[in-house]
C-alpha cells in the first residue's frame, strides 16, 4: 500500500505540481480517561488523514495538535488553547496554502463538537477572502448511519478506533465505564433523535465526572477491534468519496 503524502516531506517543486486539494488534521491534547492517551483526538484525525492520503495521493498538512479543551483541564496533561487563537492559526495556514495553489481544503476534526465553532469561523472567512472551498469532515457526523454506540468521551467508539490506530497505547486493564444521568434536553450525540440543547464546555460538570470515572463518559468496555476496523474503514471511504467528488467538479 502507498504511504501518506506529507506536505513537510515535499519540496516546493513538488507542491507546484499538486492538483490543489489538501487535508488538514485537527485534534486536541486532553485527558481521555485512564485507558487512552492524551493525544487521542489528534491521533484519530491524523490516522484518517494518512489513510485517505495514501489511497488518493492528496497531501496532508502538519496537524494542529491542540484544540479548545477548557472542560478537561481538571485532569493533568490537558492543554487548552483559546478558540480565537486557534481560529487565527487555521486561517493563516489556509491563507498561506491558498496562495500556493491549493483551492480545496479538507479539515478533519478529531475533537468533536468543541472544535467545530472556531473551525467554522476560520473556514467561512477564508472562503470569502480567498475564493476557495473548505470541507469540515467530522467523524461523529460522518458515521451516524453506523449506529455503533453512543457518543461520549473515551467511550466505545474512541476506544475501538484507537485499538486500530494505536493499539499499543490502549491500556485495557484501566478501562472503566461511566454513564452520567441524562440531563434535561441535553444529548451530546449528534446521531440522537431526541431534541437537544447545544453543547457548552463546562469545567464544573467535568470536575464532577472526573471524580467518579477518571474522565470517561460512556462504555469503553464494549470496545473491540472489529468495531474499530468497521468504523475506520467507513470514515476513510467517506473521505475518499469526498476527494473524488471534488476532483469531479
Amino acid at each position: 500500500m502507498k504511504r501518506a503524502k506529507r506536505l513537510e516531506e515535499l519540496t516546493w517543486e513538488d507542491v507546484e505540481r499538486e492538483e490543489g486539494i489538501i487535508i488538514i488534521p485537527v485534534g486536541s491534547v486532553e485527558q481521555h480517561g485512564r485507558h487512552l492517551p492524551l493525544g487521542t483526538d489528534s491521533m484519530v484525525a491524523i490516522g484518517l488523514a494518512e489513510e485517505a492520503s495514501a489511497r488518493t495521493g492528496v497531501p496532508l498538512a502538519p496537524p494542529l495538535w491542540y484544540g479548545w479543551s477548557p472542560h478537561h483541564m481538571v485532569l493533568p496533561g490537558t492543554v487548552t488553547v483559546r478558540p480565537e487563537v486557534l481560529e487565527e492559526l487555521l486561517y493563516d495556514i489556509i491563507a498561506s496554502l491558498s496562495e500556493h495553489g491549493f483551492k480545496h481544503f479538507i479539515i478533519i476534526n478529531g475533537h468533536r463538537v468543541v472544535n467545530i465553532p472556531w473551525i467554522q469561523l476560520a473556514s467561512a472567512r477564508a472562503k470569502e477572502d480567498f475564493g476557495i472551498e473548505v470541507y469540515i469532515f467530522d467523524p461523529a457526523y460522518a458515521s451516524k448511519e453506523l449506529k455503533i454506540g453512543e457518543l461520549g468521551h473515551a467511550e466505545e467508539i474512541e476506544t475501538s478506533h484507537m485499538m486500530v490506530l494505536k493499539p499499543e497505547l490502549v491500556r485495557k486493564d484501566k478501562i472503566e465505564d461511566s454513564s452520567p444521568e441524562e440531563s434535561f434536553l441535553y444529548h451530546f450525540d449528534p446521531a440522537s433523535p431526541k431534541d437537544t440543547l447545544c453543547y457548552i464546555p463546562s469545567r464544573r460538570k467535568m470536575e464532577e465526572l472526573a471524580k467518579k470515572s477518571g474522565g470517561v463518559n460512556g462504555k469503553p468496555s464494549k470496545a473491540s477491534l472489529e468495531i474499530g476496523e468497521r468504523y475506520h474503514e467507513h470514515l476513510v471511504a467517506r473521505l475518499v468519496e469526498l476527494i473524488e467528488r471534488i476532483r469531479g467538479v
